[in-house]
């Protein structure tokens, strides 16, 4: 694999819309060159048979079922408890200039 060059980190800034300083050029070209490293080490480890994992925890989704539950109100009865009504409707003062 080859090292990304000064001009190689420039063009990944300029795709990110960043600037760079000198220094932070050479910084990140280390950097980005480590991480290569390592990348290339991971796709060496051989995973023939297995699965792939999608979460570690075995933490599942919990979720109610959406059953419709009747509280014996209708809701005109609850808008007789409200200070102004329009349109079947709760109507309040204006929020936003």
């Amino acid at each position: 694999m080859a090292d990304l060059t000064r001009d190689d980190i420039l063009k990944l800034a300029r795709l990110a819309r960043i600037s760079l300083s000198d220094d932070e050029v050479a910084e990140f070209s280390d950097e980005f060159n480590e991480i290569l490293k390592y990348v290339a080490q991971l796709n060496t480890v051989d995973t023939t048979g297995l699965e792939p994992t999608s979460q570690v925890t075995g933490l599942v989704n919990v979720t109610r079922p959406d059953v419709i539950v009747d509280y014996g109100y209708d809701p005109k009865s609850l808008l007789k408890n409200v200070p102004s009504v329009q349109n079947d409707q709760i109507k309040v003062k204006r929020m936003i200039g």
